[in-house]
């Protein structure tokens, strides 16, 4: 089920612990993703958050939002690049897509293989795609005051498992939000001491989102018909110290003359 787009925006937009799991998660995005020009940026579910240092460089960045969660205008005070879709069913070309991040839109879809299609469909050779999850094993998925602590937790074995089957092969993996989920003063003051203490002593383990990148898997085309030439065909007959068979009719020749030839005669 997913979230109500009014929900996410005031978590993340108008909330102490919103705007701490907002720089967590957007600091490692750009530090797996620096901001490169010409590239085409697209984010499904809620993933604007993390998409912002990415207008001045880009040559578009999109954000997709599926109607059950609804849609808000973004970025404030610029030209709006958010749109509503059906989540199994983007406006977008296929292999349309540089870099394509996922936020909220995977764990609370009730279709998630549609989702991964979809994502695989509009991501363009050498393309990169982000999920970021909740982390199954972390402590933001075991309550429901954020919005990680709906839809469906993950492992990182869960995820990889399922991104090889819609065929995506998943390259590196991060983890995100190691300070609790409490908005008390103390734990929001020391977020970045946690993050960093994480990152170096447990990673995978206690972070609250698991964040995991992969590519879109491009086989080989292969022709039709036979694939292999024999360039020297085995001649069974030479050197087996008789003629060469011939037909047993040449054209122009009396049907007499073949048959006698056929004989021996």
């Amino acid at each position: 089920m997913h979230l109500d787009v009014l929900d996410l925006r005031n978590f993340y937009y108008r909330t102490a612990l919103g705007r701490v799991a907002q720089r967590a998660i957007r600091d490692q995005v750009v530090a797996m993703w620096p901001p490169m020009a010409g590239q085409t940026v697209a984010g499904f579910g809620f993933a604007v958050p993390l998409l912002r240092p990415y207008l001045p460089e880009a040559r578009r960045v999109i954000g997709l939002m599926p109607g059950p969660q609804g849609v808000m205008p973004w970025p404030a005070g610029m030209e709006n690049v958010s749109v509503l879709c059906e989540e199994t069913a983007w406006p977008l070309s296929t292999g349309f897509v540089d870099r394509l991040v996922l936020m909220h839109g995977l764990e609370t879809s009730e279709q998630p293989s549609a989702v991964l299609e979809e994502a695989h469909r509009v991501l363009g050779p050498g393309g990169k795609v982000l999920f970021v999850v909740p982390n199954r094993s972390g402590l933001w998925a075991r309550g429901d005051g954020t919005p990680f602590g709906f839809g469906r937790p993950y492992s990182l074995g869960q995820v990889e498992s399922q991104l090889r089957r819609a065929g995506f092969t998943p390259e590196r993996h991060v983890a995100a939000l190691y300070a609790p989920p409490s908005i008390k003063r103390f734990w929001l003051r020391t977020a970045n001491f946690w993050e960093r203490t994480g990152r170096r002593f447990a990673p995978w383990i206690a972070g609250g989102v698991l964040m995991v990148e992969a590519s879109k898997q491009i086989y080989a085309p292969t022709r039709g018909g036979l694939g292999a030439v024999v360039k020297k065909p085995l001649r069974v007959w030479e050197g087996a110290g008789a003629a060469a068979p011939e037909p047993a009719m040449r054209a122009g020749a009396p049907p007499e003359t073949a048959l006698a030839r056929a004989r021996g005669q």
